[in-house]
């Protein structure tokens, strides 16, 4: 075990490019991941946060959803103040590999079954409930070789959680009657699952393994594995599921890091007290190390066409390698994907642009348990392509490996300077992170190994690099293009994919001596990478809050010293405000073709920027052109500068212009085939007024958009601008400033020279006043292969652990509900979610369900004691105290001021001080106001195709794109049916909208 308190800690970091946002859906809008474009489609999203629910497994993650961004996401949770979370986490190391050959998916079923209670603390959902009740969470994954929990709560409640949380490992119940509900939840995760093409892929990758690796194994579970075949061969699942968890969840198996401002003693302790309990089998661990090289198969190594379920054309190369993972302190799969992944001059990617074959690469090696074990890892390429196809299967697959037979040097600098100054970690996710160490890490390396290049051995690099060799590689080509030539179909996900051999003349060519093209060379030397990491003195008086140090008509500049984290970092961020952009759907569509072609100018000159830990991100918002850089201090202003010339020279070719219409049209595609986008999509259409659809942009890009009218739109939305900006912290005062950044906002003044706006614009919109009644807005999912369904039922009201408990565990509706609270545009409101299948419940029998437990709710706030609710207040005010854990967090809060034009910077002692004079009396009174014959309530059902949807016949998933490839989709309104029959229906939101009042513009404000 590692006990530590979080004093000693908060220096080291687990990731440094991953800063702080989750990101439940993929759909995300995180400035800290990855550099590029987005299309940022949610101004509520700033207070919301979608998934509260026990989100399971970083395999099921769908990494290919990330192309050209689609809609965005969710925002950091508002913290600020006192108290850091204590955590915890437990790595037990077996996980799905495991599996008995006729059950799948166990290991993953136990990892739900074991939170369904203990002998000490019976609640099914009682520890959920606790945590949340304490302003922490909870959560759980499954690997193949292991599997994690790990929860972090305030600290003062931290020793009862850890008992709660240690009785699931020493006696959890596991009652028979929560099987069949728990079995439904695995297999609704299963169901959300299928559409993803990443899944897809996988499942399909393992299955060429050799005969008896687990690899080949179904490791998700569904109702098939774990109810109905069980039944039908008279196994007890029962008696099985037992047998699992005393065969192998053994104290000898499991790691445990505990973190808390307790002190070292305490914690020690504590654990000792607690977790001596449980139980040590004494048997050998499972070891699959003897399993090598199950890649190593003549059907590993051909062309697998398939047809994915989004719109994409991409290539993926994979290799299977040895296990690389014993090489964690030489990395050496590290330096192969540094180069590969390079976007620079002289890379792959570069010279593919050029060609106008490929939009994006990645290359490397994810080290989740798929693709690192200790069976094998993989290393794959991934290539989003245009829609040729010939001419670069022949050079990709040959001059990747030509190209990374280099030396290796650069990667050094930046991991030292990455870890030197890294920031302080969730401590959640860096308890969870070390855990996973300390199943493979020497004990000296617990805390660096993740993160640093500790050794450097040419020769095992060497080594890993020889494998990568072309006719030892997969090829997967996805295209919806293929569908007529694939007839098979993998047996869980049912994805359709054909296999041949590679052709001779490719294999020929690739065997030969291969010259590598005089187009590819290493990078030059990198001028973006740090040197000067001196903290600045402070030259000024300090300010809790950012002042305003520029205020003109062309806009304004916010500024604030960090003197808090203290590191040689800062960010800067600006929006570009235009009235033009909401004009009509055409100037939403060319501003976003606009923001993405400019992000694919910037990729290549931007890069090295980019390598040398100095992010940018340009995002398309609803009304204006967002520019974030951050990153070190000492060179920030030269990407900064980069980005200012490269949009007041902008311009583009019509080749260009071509490629990335084509690939905006799969973005929107992308989008509205996902019942949850659709959903928020709908919701959002219907309540803010002059918002265009994500189908109103789809159907104008597919009119048609010429080269002449992006133009136009470039020239007017340049000309005409209101400009505000934010710059952040390792930066001096305002007299230096203006040396600095200041000087960086007249730079972007006078590089674009436009003049000011006639008159301000909104930077939201207005909201429809909703009747006072409950409306029901029903459409047909677009995605004819999908029986995933999604209802949200919107109203003005918050609870969380109750929802969760009662919608899922008990009426095991789906895997993910949650409740969320939602500014739109000003007007707050609330929601509750539940994402269903159409194979298991209809939409208004769930919608039904939601009206029930609502009911059930009110009547619990009745009943609710003094005690418990001041207890709810206290812990509420404890999580908006709740310290930053990186100073991006901060700067994301006092940004989100300036982009909605609020400047309310001290927002959360406001909130503070309101909850203190927050009584029960004012609770149930706006409770009860607001679900009273006045209520404003909106129901949105995305509908799936199943049998409790009235279909019979479900269609492939690949028909979406049969249907809507070349076509115009619509909205598909659905009647109410008897259940819901007394709801007033919309039909059409367009009509219905114009005929309601709209409510003024809203600044929550006090």
């Amino acid at each position: 075990m590692l006990i530590s308190d979080i004093t000693s800690l908060d220096g080291v970091a687990s990731e440094e490019s991953s800063e702080g946002e989750d990101e439940t859906d993929t759909e995300r809008d995180n400035d800290d991941d990855d550099s590029g474009a987005e299309i940022e489609d949610d101004e509520e999203s700033y207070d919301e946060d979608d998934d509260n629910s026990d989100d399971n497994d970083e395999k099921h993650s769908d990494s290919d959803d990330t192309e050209m961004e689609e809609l965005t996401g969710k925002e950091d949770t508002e913290k600020n103040g006192m108290e850091k979370l204590s955590a915890a986490a437990l790595c037990v190391g077996v996980g799905s590999f495991c599996d008995p050959e006729d059950l799948p998916g166990l290991a993953h079923f136990l990892e739900h079954m074991v939170f369904m209670g203990s002998l000490k603390y019976p609640d099914e959902n009682g520890f959920d409930a606790f945590v949340r009740e304490h302003g922490g969470s909870d959560n759980a994954s499954t690997d193949c070789e292991r599997t994690v929990f790990q929860f972090d709560i305030q600290q003062k409640y931290f020793k009862e959680a850890l008992d709660r949380w240690a009785q699931f490992f020493i006696h959890p119940l596991m009652v028979w009657d929560a099987i069949d509900r728990e079995v439904e939840a695995v297999d609704s995760e299963y169901q959300l699952a299928k559409p993803s093409d990443a899944n897809r892929r996988e499942l399909l990758l393992g299955s060429l393994a050799k005969p008896g690796h687990p690899m080949r194994k179904f490791f998700w579970g569904n109702a098939e594995t774990l109810k109905h075949e069980p039944k039908n061969r008279n196994i007890d699942i029962y008696a099985r599921l037992k047998d699992f968890w005393q065969l192998y969840y053994s104290a000898h198996y499991m790691n445990l890091v505990v973190q808390s401002k307790e002190t070292l003693d305490t914690l020690e302790k504590w654990v000792m007290e607690i977790f001596s309990q449980i139980p040590n089998n004494g048997l050998p661990k499972p070891s699959f190390g003897h399993l090598t090289q199950p890649f190593d198969t003549p059907e590993f190594h051909k062309l697998y066409r398939v047809v994915p379920v989004r719109k994409v054309h991409s290539l993926n190369i994979a290799w299977g390698l040895p296990p690389q993972q014993r090489h964690y302190r030489v990395k050496p799969l590290h330096y192969i994907s540094w180069l590969v992944g390079h976007e620079g001059k002289g890379s792959i990617l570069s010279f593919l642009r050029k060609k106008f074959w490929a939009l994006t690469l990645h290359g490397g090696n994810s080290e989740t348990g798929f693709e690192q074990n200790s069976t094998y890892s993989i290393f794959s390429i991934s290539v989003t392509l245009t829609e040729e196809e010939t001419h670069w299967l022949v050079f990709l697959s040959a001059d990747c490996t030509c190209y990374i037979s280099v030396t290796f040097e650069s990667s050094d600098v930046i991991h030292d300077n990455s870890y030197h100054t890294a920031k302080k970690t969730d401590p959640a996710d860096f308890v969870e992170s070390l855990c996973e160490n300390m199943q493979h890490f020497q004990k000296e390396d617990f805390l660096i190994g993740n993160n640093l290049l500790l050794d450097y051995k040419p020769e095992i690099i060497a080594d890993a690099l020889n494998q990568l060799c072309p006719l030892k590689a997969n090829l997967f080509l996805l295209s919806a293009g293929h569908e007529e030539k694939c007839h098979l179909k993998e047996r869980w996900f049912e994805t359709q994919y054909s296999v041949e051999d590679i052709d001779k003349y490719w294999s020929d060519l690739w065997a030969s001596d291969f010259e590598l093209n005089q187009d590819l060379h290493l990078p030059e030397e990198n001028k973006y990478i740090a040197s000067n990491f001196t903290l600045k003195v402070r030259d000024c008086s300090e300010t809790q809050h950012p002042v305003k140090i520029l205020n003109t008509q062309l806009g304004c500049l916010w500024y604030k010293k960090d003197n808090k984290f203290r590191i040689p970092k800062a960010y800067v961020r600006f929006h570009l405000i235009s009235p033009l952009i909401q004009q009509c759907s055409k100037s939403v569509v060319l501003f976003e073709l606009f923001v993405n072609i400019f992000s694919h100018n910037l990729a290549e000159p931007a890069y090295e920027a980019d390598v040398a830990q100095l992010e940018y991100k340009v995002v398309a918002g609803e009304h204006g052109l967002i520019i974030r850089v951050k990153g070190f201090n000492h060179k920030l202003p030269l990407l900064f500068q980069l980005i200012i010339d490269h949009l007041a020279d902008f311009n583009f070719t019509p080749a260009t212009f071509e490629m990335i219409t084509e690939q905006l049209k799969k973005t929107y595609f992308n989008i509205l085939i996902k019942p949850e986008m659709l959903a928020k999509d709908v919701r959002l259409f219907i309540l803010e007024h002059g918002r265009w659809s994500i189908i109103d942009k789809y159907q104008r890009l597919m009119k048609g958009i010429s080269v002449e009218s992006l133009s136009a739109f470039i020239k007017a939305f340049k000309s005409h601008l209101f400009v505000e900006g934010l710059a952040q912290g390792n930066l001096t005062g305002r007299v230096r400033m203006g040396r600095c950044m200041t000087l960086a906002a007249w730079t972007l003044f006078r590089k674009l020279q436009f003049v000011p706006l006639a008159h301000p614009c909104p930077v939201q919109f207005r909201v429809v006043d909703l009747p006072n009644t409950h409306l029901l807005c029903k459409v047909k999912t677009l995605n004819k292969g999908d029986a995933n369904s999604e209802v949200t039922v919107y109203y003005q009201m918050h609870m969380e652990e109750p929802c969760f408990n009662f919608l899922r565990t008990k009426q095991t509706l789906g895997y993910h509900v949650y409740p969320a609270c939602r500014n739109t545009s000003g007007i707050l409101g609330f929601s509750v979610t539940v994402a269903t299948q159409a194979t298991k419940n209809n939409t208004e029998l769930v919608d039904k369900k939601i009206e029930e437990f609502l009911v059930c709710f009110e009547e619990k706030l009745k009943i609710l004691t003094t005690e418990v609710f001041n207890a709810q207040v206290s812990v509420l005010i404890n999580m908006k105290e709740c310290e930053d854990s990186y100073l991006g967090e901060e700067v994301d809060r006092n940004w989100n001021e300036i982009v909605t034009q609020q400047y309310f910077f001290d927002r959360l002692a406001h909130e503070i001080e309101a909850l203190k004079s927050f009584t029960k009396a004012d609770l149930v009174n706006w409770f009860q106001a607001h679900r009273g014959h006045k209520k404003k309530a909106l129901s949105l059902h995305v509908v799936g195709f199943g049998k409790h949807e009235g279909d019979s016949d479900i269609i492939a998933a690949s028909d979406a794109q049969q249907c809507y490839l070349g076509d115009m989709p619509q909205f598909i309104f659905l009647p109410p049916s008897s259940h819901m029959k007394d709801t007033a229906s919309i039909r059409d939101i367009r009509d219905f909208t114009l005929a309601l009042n709209l409510l003024p513009y809203h600044k929550i404000l006090k």
